[in-house]
């Protein structure tokens, strides 16, 4: 027999997902647990049936946004040929994502959750954690690029990663405050033009 409140044909992954598209609009804080469960199309009760509590639900919910949202552009770090297309790849990719209309603008790991309190401490340092995961990701990107060459010996590769991860977070506070896709693309292009000083004329 199903569980009370919960649909014969309850799909947790779907519901997940739902969640997710919630969370990733009004943030852990703005997200309601009205809203959610009328977004997954179950009462409370079987909420915290599936799920345990609102916080749970959310630490799942920026999992599943981990793996399934804009995955090619971290891809784009790792398969580009040479660092300065890894990054004006993953950036271009980034504003694309960003910009479309058919779901949230930004980022939920960027605009999930910012003030940390009592309350959230787990989100909010789940939320930096995946931050640092993704900065690492760059850092050892253009450390690679120092590794073969194309950037000089003394590139500092945790500075320009933190750039670009700021870049890239900024550019998730500009989609969520409606600029377009061409508006990102400018981004983008500034901060390929700040490549030319980090790495040297010639490794433009």
């Amino acid at each position: 027999m199903s569980e009370r409140g919960r649909p014969r044909t309850f799909d947790r992954t779907a519901a997940l997902r739902r969640a997710m598209q919630v969370f990733w609009a009004r943030g852990y804080e703005g997200a309601s647990m009205s809203e959610l469960t009328a977004a997954m199309g179950i009462n409370s009760p079987s909420l915290y049936a599936a799920f345990g509590s609102k916080e749970a639900l959310f630490l799942e919910a920026t999992d599943f946004y981990s793996h399934t949202e804009g995955a090619d552009i971290w891809l784009a770090l790792d398969e580009a040929p040479t660092a300065r297309q890894a990054i004006e790849q993953f950036l271009s990719l980034t504003a694309k994502a960003y910009a479309q209309s058919d779901r949230p603008q930004g980022c939920l790991i960027t605009l999930g959750a910012l003030h940390q309190d009592s309350s959230r401490g787990a989100i909010c340092d789940d939320l930096r954690r995946r931050r640092a995961e993704n900065h690492t990701a760059l850092r050892k990107r253009l450390e690679r690029g120092v590794a073969e060459g194309e950037l000089p010996a003394n590139f500092d590769a945790s500075a320009a990663a933190t750039f670009f991860a700021t870049v890239q977070h900024g550019m998730s506070i500009q989609a969520r405050d409606g600029a377009s896709h061409d508006a990102l693309l400018a981004t983008v292009a500034g901060a390929m033009a700040a490549w030319t000083t980090m790495a040297g004329t010639d490794a433009a």
